[in-house]
C-alpha cells in the first residue's frame, strides 16, 4: 500500500480547491477530510521548559493519556484519507506506555507517523521498540551543545543523556539495517544557545542524526520581550523597541483550517497547535464522531472568523502560518 494513495491524493485537492474558493468568495467551502492531524498521546512531561505551559504545570485542562481504545478508533475513523499522523501535541508522548502501539496501528495503515521528544527516553530497549514499530520521522529537541546553554531551557534535562539516547537510536537503525525513522535534530534559538548554532550543525550529525534543523522560538508574552529572546535578526520571530511584535501582518485565510487539526489526550477537537490549552474546542469525540465534529457549525463559524476577523483570535496572534516568516531555518 502507498502513503500517496488515489483517495488521498484526491482528498487532498478538494481540500485545497474548497480552501481556495472561500478566500475568492469570503465564506467557508469545506470538501474531504484532514490531510494531517496532531494527535496528543499525553499532555504530561518530565521538564520544565519556562515557555511550555505542559512543562511549567500551566495548563488549565486535566493532565492524562490517551487511551488506545479512543485511539484506535479516531486512526479507523481518520483512514484512508489521513496521509500524515503527528504524536505529539503537549507533553513528551513516550510517557504513554501504549505509545509503539499508537504507532503501530497507524503504520499498519501506511500513514506517514511523526513525532517529537526531548530524548530523555531513548534507552536500547526503547530505541529497538522505535525501530520495530515503523515511525517515520523523529524530532529530538537539543537547545545547546553544552549542559550550560541545555538546561537554560530544557531546565530538569541532561544533555548528555540526550546525546547518549541519540547515538543508541542511530545504532539500533544500522542494526536493523533500517533508514527509519530519519533523526530530525532540533535546536530551539534562544539568547543563551545563539552562540552555538554553527556548532549544532556539526554536532547533530555526528551524533547520528540525518539532518538538523534550526527553529526560531515563541514566546507567550513577546510584547514585553524576554530574557530567552534571541538578538533581532532572522533568528527571532519579533521585532521592535519599546514593545515586540511579529514581524508580519496577519492575512485573513489559513491552511490549516481545512487541512488539519489537532486532537487532545481525552478527545477534544481544536484548530491546531496554538490552542495550547483547547480553549478553542471545536467538537468531543466522546459526544460526536470525528466526522460530525469536522463538518459542524461550530467548525464552519471558526473558519468564518479565520476569514474575516482572524486578528482577533487570540491564538493567532502569535502565528506565523502563512505569513512569509518560517520557523525553521
Amino acid at each position: 500500500m502507498k502513503l500517496f494513495t488515489f483517495l488521498r491524493i484526491l482528498n487532498f485537492l478538494k481540500l485545497l480547491y474548497g480552501y481556495l474558493l472561500s478566500r475568492i468568495i469570503r465564506r467557508p467551502v469545506l470538501y474531504g477530510m484532514p490531510a494531517a492531524v496532531s494527535i496528543e498521546p499525553t499532555n504530561r512531561c518530565n521538564l520544565h521548559c519556562p515557555e511550555c505551559p505542559s512543562g511549567m504545570k500551566e495548563l488549565s485542562r486535566v493532565a492524562g493519556f490517551m487511551d488506545f481504545t479512543l485511539y484506535k478508533s479516531l486512526i479507523g475513523q481518520l483512514s484512508p484519507e489521513l496521509a500524515w499522523l503527528t504524536l505529539y501535541f503537549q507533553g513528551e508522548p513516550f510517557m504513554n506506555t501504549g505509545f509503539f502501539d499508537f504507532i503501530s496501528s497507524a503504520r499498519s495503515r501506511n500513514i506517514y507517523v511523526s513525532s517529537s521528544t526531548n530524548g530523555h527516553f531513548l534507552d536500547k530497549d526503547n530505541a529497538t521498540a522505535i525501530v520495530k514499530s515503523g515511525l517515520n520521522r523523529l524530532i529530538i529537541s537539543v537547545d545547546g551543545t553544552d549542559q550550560q546553554a541545555y538546561e537554560a531551557y530544557r531546565v530538569g534535562g541532561s544533555l548528555n543523556k540526550v546525546i547518549e539516547g541519540i547515538k543508541t537510536l542511530a545504532e539500533a537503525k544500522m542494526s536493523a539495517g533500517s533508514k527509519t525513522p530519519e533523526i530530525i535534530i532540533q535546536f530551539l534559538v534562544l539568547k543563551s544557545n545563539q552562540h552555538q548554532i554553527k556548532d549544532i550543525r556539526k554536532k547533530g550529525i555526528e551524533w547520528g542524526g540525518n539532518k538538523v534543523k534550526i527553529k526560531t522560538a515563541q514566546f507567550y508574552d513577546f510584547k514585553n520581550g524576554n530574557p530567552l529572546m534571541p538578538y533581532e535578526g532572522k533568528y527571532s520571530r519579533y521585532s521592535g523597541s519599546r514593545q515586540m511584535r511579529l514581524k508580519n501582518t496577519l492575512p485573513k485565510h489559513c491552511f490549516r483550517m481545512w487541512s488539519s487539526c489537532v486532537i487532545t489526550w481525552d478527545g477534544k477537537v481544536v484548530p491546531c497547535c496554538f490552542d495550547k490549552d483547547a480553549h478553542h474546542m471545536l467538537g468531543d469525540l466522546k459526544d460526536r464522531n470525528f466526522r460530525e465534529i469536522w463538518q459542524s457549525r461550530e467548525y464552519y463559524d471558526y473558519r468564518q472568523m479565520i476569514l474575516r476577523h482572524r486578528e482577533q483570535i487570540d491564538i493567532c496572534q502569535n502565528c506565523t502560518e502563512g505569513m512569509g516568516i518560517s520557523r525553521w531555518l
